[in-house]
């Protein structure tokens, strides 16, 4: 088969090295050779052509910021303005969707989207202040907001700018109802911040104990989460 049995090998190792499946395919990929590399492409990473959508999506969303960044120079209005934000925010481009969102905002504004995904930008930026102010006044209409979400990112935020105690107090609150590894993460990384390990360690757990339950489309986004999750367990063991 050679050369195309190393060939296939050789792409199922760069994928696996992208996208940090279960280390067993590891093995199986180096030491089945090209047949183990076969059955990884055809398990692992034929799956993964459905996330190639969001590729399109990508280019999509490009075409209309060039679009809008031209309109909004003949019409800047709140509409265009957020959605060009909206759009920036989706490419992760924080400060640019920030900067969108402060011109959709005006002083009479009073819809929580916009305000909102301006404080998750902020949070993107890691200007935690700015991201209380934002994510405090949407929680106090709707504290349902994105369910639940806008509740626990305000906690991130209060545990990034020193207020502890009513950081806690959200985190309880957001986990009772949701149960995004997002929030489970964030509150882990918080209780290891104030050296309650031992709690930090389940509910870095509980990320990773949902993983044999989910779909493997689930699983397939969920990764990221899942290895930040076990990142934060091995500092936790490094500890004691």
């Amino acid at each position: 088969m050679y050369p195309w049995g190393v060939l296939l090998q050789a792409l199922a190792m760069v994928h696996f090295l992208r996208r940090r499946p279960e280390t067993v395919w590891m093995y199986v990929i180096l030491f089945l050779g090209p047949p183990g590399a076969l059955i990884y492409i055809l398990i692992e990473v034929v799956p993964d052509l459905g996330l190639l959508r969001h590729v399109y999506d990508a280019f999509g969303r490009r075409k209309r910021i060039t679009q809008l960044e031209a309109v909004v120079l003949e019409n800047p209005s709140a509409g265009n303005y957020e959605e060009l934000g909206d759009l920036y925010l989706e490419e992760e481009k924080f400060a640019r969707a920030r900067e969108c969102y402060d011109k959709a905002i005006s002083p009479r504004t009073t819809h929580n989207d916009p305000i909102y995904r301006r404080g998750v930008a902020a949070i993107h930026l890691n200007d935690f202040v700015a991201a209380v102010s934002d994510l405090e006044y949407v929680t106090s209409r709707e504290p349902k907001y994105d369910s639940y979400r806008a509740i626990a990112l305000l906690a991130h935020a209060y545990a990034n700018t020193g207020r502890r105690a009513e950081a806690d107090r959200l985190f309880v609150e957001a986990t009772e109802m949701s149960t995004l590894s997002e929030t489970y993460l964030n509150y882990a990384t918080f209780l290891a911040s104030q050296n309650r390990n031992d709690e930090a360690r389940q509910w870095a757990q509980r990320i990773l104990a949902k993983k044999p339950t989910m779909p493997r489309y689930l699983q397939r986004r969920e990764r990221p989460w899942f290895r930040k999750a076990t990142a934060l367990l091995k500092r936790l063991r490094a500890v004691g």
